[in-house]
């Protein structure tokens, strides 16, 4: 049997300034961003993104704004059988470019759940 989740391939924080963020994680990470737009800041750790996102509600960032993404191959079959197994929507599957597919849920007991397809992941030795 084939298994549906292909492991941990995205954790995406909220911050109230990206271009902030960006400098700061780039002196953390010692690393430059692979995706660079005002909407989204991708940084390739190791094989594995940690992505900003601009949020202005205040109370989505912190503890309860990070969602983690696993890597799946078919991004609408699995949000549906999410929904089926009694997750609630949080954002419907969606197209943000290059391919990449991305839905999220919450869970029975209100954890974020998200999904990914990304045709260019890869593991880095």
């Amino acid at each position: 049997m084939k298994p549906t989740f292909l492991g941990l391939r995205t954790t995406i924080y909220k911050v109230p300034d990206i271009a902030e963020a960006k400098k700061w994680y780039v002196e953390i990470l010692g690393i430059e961003p692979y995706f660079d737009e005002p909407f989204y800041v991708g940084f390739n750790v190791g094989g594995y993104e940690l992505g900003l996102h601009p949020q202005l509600n205040k109370n989505e960032m912190g503890m309860g704004g990070v969602t983690s993404y696993w890597g799946v191959e078919d991004v609408k079959g699995v949000y549906e059988n999410l929904l089926e197994k009694g997750a609630i929507s949080n954002e419907e599957p969606t197209d943000v470019g290059g391919g990449i597919m991305v839905a999220s849920v919450v869970d029975p007991w209100g954890n974020l759940f998200g999904i990914i397809y990304n045709p260019t992941f890869s593991l880095q030795a």
